[in-house]
């Protein structure tokens, strides 16, 4: 069976106010702040297990912690930018770690030693 993708827009409008316990009208707003970007198909909001993992932390931002909703955009912004600059170190380390198996291979063949 194939892993669910995260992203995939499945969940109507209804189906994500219950999963958030959050109320439609609410979810609207969000949506019209730019908090959060559903798919549209024809005229149905469609989201996706990630959306509503969003929605829950708009909610425990602005329930919980008391931030109002302009600290949740630049929040869930810096979040963002954490997750892409973690995405980008992680591949620099995958290649980093690629060329020195190929250095070492390199030395191997035709002698020498990686420091």
């Amino acid at each position: 069976m194939a892993a669910h993708d995260k992203n995939e827009p499945v969940y109507m409008i209804g189906v994500v106010a219950e999963l958030t316990n959050m109320h439609a009208q609410t979810i609207r707003l969000y949506e019209r702040l730019g908090l959060i970007k559903p798919v549209r198909r024809n005229k149905n909001r469609l989201y996706s297990q990630a959306d509503v993992e969003r929605l829950l932390q708009i909610r425990r931002l602005t329930q919980d912690m008391g931030v109002n909703l302009a600290g949740v955009e630049v929040i869930l912004d810096l979040l963002n930018r954490l997750e892409q600059v973690t995405a980008e170190r992680d591949a620099l380390y995958r290649r980093a770690t690629e060329f020195e198996a190929r250095v070492k291979e390199f030395l191997a063949k035709y002698g020498g030693e990686f420091p």
